[in-house]
């Protein structure tokens, strides 16, 4: 009977040390933390939503954003509130320096504020990107309105909410006429849109009421490290060369080879990332597909070099630029002039590079070691003995016209005969007159005559 109740004592006793140790690690809560310390971009918008996905998938039971920003597009951080509202989980919103204007909305979306000393939040008047002055009275209603609603829900004041876009409003003993609200920690605190004064992440959840934490910070996954690779400007530059050299290499050898593989893979990369982050819409590649379109129109079926050609181009050069910024449609108000500066600089310039790339190493190609492993880069003299004679030397010298435009190979009209003839490299259109300067090989070499 004593060896039963030693063993019902035992197994009762292991229970509850089982039970403690069950109890204490649930007590573990996980607290996923996010940094904002950036602008607020199309990249940030979607770095949100990578880490409140991946804080579903790990079971997070927090999410803590370490904010220090001046702000960035409306649009964006409207996205980022909407996501922080509607988040299955508790928010947190620890200011280390600044919330301002957009910073100051995506703050007041999470549950509770801590703020560092020093630190402020407020100022969310909207901007124009290139010059900083205030924007119309519609921009700043729809601010407004966000940081009023979400205030409201979040059980804070909207009045003051509001008052942080609109200079106009005067709330007593808080703001006057002409300026707009910006809270230091002992204002936020007073007025309820900071619950304390902390100086780190760890006093920000244990004043949460949290004691016992993990704390598991985003990181960017391969993919997205490969992305932001290719989102820098220099990267993307490089890309146009290969997709303007690509193109014209392609158009001057007959097929599909090497050139137009390369040039294809250079537009993916190009604007896959840009895509992925938001700021490349369908429409701008759709604009960049027309501009291929049309010059290859311009190039093949009609002949000469005029308005589809030039607006083909101006069309490529547009799509690349377009896709690199966050534009809403050729609005540029909210655009930084930093950023349409250095999408200008990189299009304009990587094109130009890759034109006179293109017309200094073009005639040297040949010359490589590597080409030559892989084509026939030997010229067959008549000195060595090759001689390839198709046409009696009657026609050379002879005149006539471009039956078909040649590009530069094509149809000739001699005395109402028709001959395969080719250029000496540029393109003759239907109609000019050629001279035969050469009866060698399976077709007759011409020039244009003036």
């Amino acid at each position: 009977m004593k060896t039963i109740r030693f063993f019902l004592c035992s197994f009762l006793l292991l229970s509850h040390f089982h039970l403690l140790a069950t109890t204490d690690s649930l007590s573990i809560k996980k607290v996923y933390v996010l940094e904002i310390q950036d602008n607020i971009d199309p990249r940030m918008n979607r770095k949100v939503q990578l880490a409140l996905e991946e804080a579903s998938v790990v079971g997070a039971d927090i999410l803590l954003i370490h904010m220090d920003t001046y702000g960035g597009a409306v649009n964006d951080a409207d996205d980022i509130r909407t996501m922080l509202l509607e988040a299955n989980i508790p928010t947190i919103s620890f200011i280390d320096k600044d919330a301002a204007s957009a910073g100051a909305l995506i703050s007041i979306a999470c549950d509770s504020i801590y703020m560092a000393p020093g630190a402020s939040i407020g100022a969310a008047t909207v901007v124009m990107g290139g010059s900083g002055e205030a924007a119309p009275d519609k921009y700043q209603s729809y601010m407004r309105s966000m940081m009023r609603s979400t205030a409201e829900a979040n059980g804070r004041d909207p009045k003051i909410a509001e008052a942080m876009v609109d200079e106009k409003l005067v709330i007593e003993g808080i703001t006057e006429e002409g300026s707009v609200i910006t809270f230091s920690v002992s204002e936020a605190i007073k007025n309820g849109f900071c619950e304390a004064e902390v100086r780190s992440i760890d006093e920000a959840i244990k004043q949460f009421g949290i004691q016992d934490y993990e704390l598991i910070e985003h990181e960017m996954s391969i993919v997205e490290q490969i992305i932001s690779i290719f989102l820098n400007p220099a990267i993307s530059g490089f890309l146009i060369l290969i997709i303007i050299g690509g193109i014209y290499f392609e158009i001057q050898t007959p097929g599909i080879g090497f050139p137009l593989a390369a040039a294809v893979t250079a537009v993916i990369l190009y604007f896959i990332p840009y895509y992925l982050t938001g700021l490349t819409e369908n429409w701008e590649i759709i604009v960049f597909v027309l501009g291929i379109i049309l010059l290859a129109l311009e190039l093949f079926v009609i002949p000469g070099f005029g308005v589809a050609g030039i607006l083909g181009i101006v069309c490529i050069l547009t799509g690349l630029t377009l896709g690199m910024l966050p534009n809403d449609v050729f609005d540029f108000s909210f655009v930084p002039s930093e950023e349409l500066f250095a999408a200008l600089v990189t299009v304009i310039l990587a094109s130009v590079l890759a034109i006179g790339g293109i017309f200094m190493l073009a005639p040297k190609v040949n010359e490589w070691k590597a080409f030559s492993k892989i084509t026939l880069t030997t010229t067959q003299k008549k000195e060595d003995g090759y001689t390839s004679y198709w046409y009696s030397d009657d026609l050379l010298q002879k005149e006539g016209t471009a039956h078909t435009r040649l590009m530069p190979s094509g149809k000739i009209l001699i005395d109402d005969q028709l001959y395969d003839a080719h250029s000496r490299g540029e393109f003759i259109d239907q109609g000019e007159k050629i001279k035969v300067i050469s009866t060698e090989g399976t077709s007759l070499k011409v020039k244009k005559i003036s």
